[in-house]
């Protein structure tokens, strides 16, 4: 008697063993992986990767999210964070007053300020290199990982300087490291859709591109979970595993769940935990050339950032203390959390908590 294996588990099985033995993984087989419902088979593929890769060690940082600006000329469709100059809300900070908050809500062990903003064009490219000499002068022993490809370019313009002069300025300013944000889905057709007028495809990757032959170590992400098509996540994670193949410049990949606009949204107008756990599973499998993986808790929350230390993630984040863009976009999570509550997390998965530098020096291993 014949028995015949049905298709789907049989290329299921031929992954594996792709995986198994370190082989990339092509555009139709990480496309299989988004439109099987094998959940466990894909994360516990994803957790052998990792943990060839990584062993039981999960990465987390003290950290500290900073926003100069929320004014923005672009108008990207899924963004709650921007503002108009003048409109209610809207708020361009000196460098003495980010130093006023900062010292309203630092505490010791923070290592890396996360600097993102608006695209203010009200403001010389001079007002975002002096924002960084003030972070530096007065905390000179935390690393500044600021702005995104996307500011990159946007100050490449208002300054008239190319993205090599741009990022030589801000690295003698102090920057020592840049954002993932930016990217969004790497599809021009996508970024057309949503308005996303900033940084196209090529300009997203040649900003980093540009970082990593300067010497720096940058930082990915991916905004899923609105229009794209699953081809189009899988082609996004593939663009930017060439540039490492390329570079290897990049640190870590962070998936980011989209938020919807309104906090109040119910479940069916976010994206699924089964979603949120593939994407980072199958990312995990894609990104052969890359050490790591982020769970976002900002986005798809503490409890399901544990559970994807078991499924391809060796990265919790870190403390944060107060996010603000996913929150004005309407997530529903803590805006930060204390190094005591990320250490039992990622114990809580029979895992090793290890406190990381910006570039994943290891500071202290919690065995």
């Amino acid at each position: 008697m014949h028995v015949i294996i049905p298709t789907d588990e049989k290329r299921m099985q031929q992954i594996a063993e792709k995986v198994r033995n370190g082989q990339r993984l092509t555009l139709e087989e990480g496309v299989f992986l988004y439109e099987s419902d094998d959940l466990l088979t894909i994360g516990q593929l994803a957790n052998e990767v990792n943990l060839r890769k990584n062993g039981k060690k999960v990465y987390f940082i003290e950290n500290m999210s900073l926003y100069f600006t929320n004014v923005c000329e672009a108008h990207c469709a899924f963004c709650n964070f921007r503002k108009d100059e003048g409109a209610p809300g809207a708020y361009t900070l000196s460098g003495e007053e980010m130093i006023q908050y900062v010292e309203q809500h630092i505490h010791p062990g923070v290592r890396e300020f996360h600097i993102v903003g608006g695209h203010n064009p009200h403001v010389p490219f001079q007002y975002y290199v002096d924002s960084l000499k003030a972070l530096r002068d007065k905390y000179p022993d935390v690393t500044l990982k600021a702005y995104t490809a996307a500011e990159i370019d946007f100050f490449s313009r208002i300054s008239g300087l190319s993205y090599k002069e741009v990022l030589e300025t801000l690295i003698d300013a102090g920057l020592k490291s840049l954002t993932g944000g930016g990217a969004e889905i790497l599809s021009d057709h996508y970024r057309k859709k949503m308005r996303v007028d900033k940084a196209d495809v090529s300009q997203y990757l040649d900003v980093h591109r540009t970082a990593h032959q300067l010497g720096l170590r940058t930082h990915t992400t991916m905004l899923y979970g609105s229009i794209e098509s699953k081809e189009d996540r899988i082609r996004h994670l593939m663009q930017i595993r060439e540039l490492q193949d390329e570079t290897n410049g990049f640190l870590v990949f962070i998936p980011l769940s989209m938020q919807p606009i309104n906090p109040k949204a119910g479940i069916r107008r976010r994206n699924s935990a089964f979603e949120d756990l593939k994407t980072i599973a199958i990312s995990r499998l894609m990104l052969d050339n890359f050490q790591h993986i982020k769970a976002y808790f900002i986005n798809i929350g503490v409890q399901l950032t544990q559970v994807a230390l078991t499924m391809g993630a060796s990265d919790a984040h870190g403390t944060i203390v107060k996010e603000k863009i996913s929150h004005a976009a309407g997530a529903l999570t803590p805006e930060g959390i204390t190094r005591d509550d990320l250490i039992w997390l990622i114990k809580g998965a029979g895992r090793v908590p290890v406190e990381r530098d910006t570039f994943y020096n290891e500071i202290k291993v919690y065995e």
